[in-house]
């Protein structure tokens, strides 16, 4: 089976994890706290990030998008990443904008600030910060509600990794209840698509110690 070391908020994770229930791949998944700096974690990454994906085989595959683009590749008859050319570049543009541009000006600024400052004991959030993630989550619920409104899903009629990198990331602000879903209709609508899928079914099983999430959070009529 395979084994996935990750953190319960990591939107990066929480991407493979998805990837991996689409693929409908049973894995065992593995805490690593990576502010330990383990050795025997270096020695399977030496950045010592997660996730690091093993396989069946032993191999090991690092990093949210080549853990997911190598599953692609080696599972199943319906590619995430899209057909062809022109399709597998918007379903990587979008990936991209979630990955950076949503994790650098939201995620960092809500989930970092308020869960894993705390957890680790670097003090307050920054109220600063934390407004800042919050004006920002605006822009980036309006891209999906335009998004929603003219495809099926975000890059086009299929399903992609697309959706499911932008729920994970949203998924883990939605776990501290800073997502302003009311204000955002379609984007409501699309993640409430992605969040009632047996993929997401773990996802929203997960309660941090110390930390639960707020009721609407595992509810699939939120």
């Amino acid at each position: 089976m395979m084994l996935l070391y990750h953190l319960w908020l990591s939107p990066h994770c929480r991407k493979v994890r998805l990837m991996l229930g689409e693929k409908q791949l049973p894995f065992e998944t593995r805490i690593q706290k990576t502010w330990d700096r383990d050795e025997s974690f270096l020695a399977l990454n030496p950045t010592g990030e997660v996730p690091v994906l093993v396989d069946e085989d032993g191999n090991r595959v690092c990093g949210s998008q080549p853990i997911c683009e190598y599953l692609d590749e080696m599972y199943g008859d319906q590619p995430l990443i899209g057909t062809g050319a022109v399709m597998r570049a918007e379903v990587r543009r979008l990936i991209d904008w979630f990955d950076v541009k949503f994790n650098e000006e939201v995620g960092i600024n809500l989930v970092e600030e308020k869960i894993m400052k705390r957890f680790l004991g670097l003090g307050e959030p920054s109220s600063s910060a934390v407004r800042a993630g919050g004006r920002n989550i605006h822009t980036h619920l309006g891209y999906i509600d335009w998004l929603a409104e003219r495809r099926t899903w975000l890059a086009g009629e299929d399903l992609t990794l697309a959706d499911l990198t932008a729920a994970a990331h949203l998924s883990c602000v939605d776990y501290i209840g800073d997502v302003p879903w009311d204000e955002h209709p379609e984007a409501k609508d699309w993640y409430a698509r992605i969040k009632s899928r047996p993929s997401f079914r773990p996802i929203l099983g997960d309660h941090i110690p110390g930390a639960p999430p707020p009721r609407h959070y595992a509810d699939l009529d939120f």
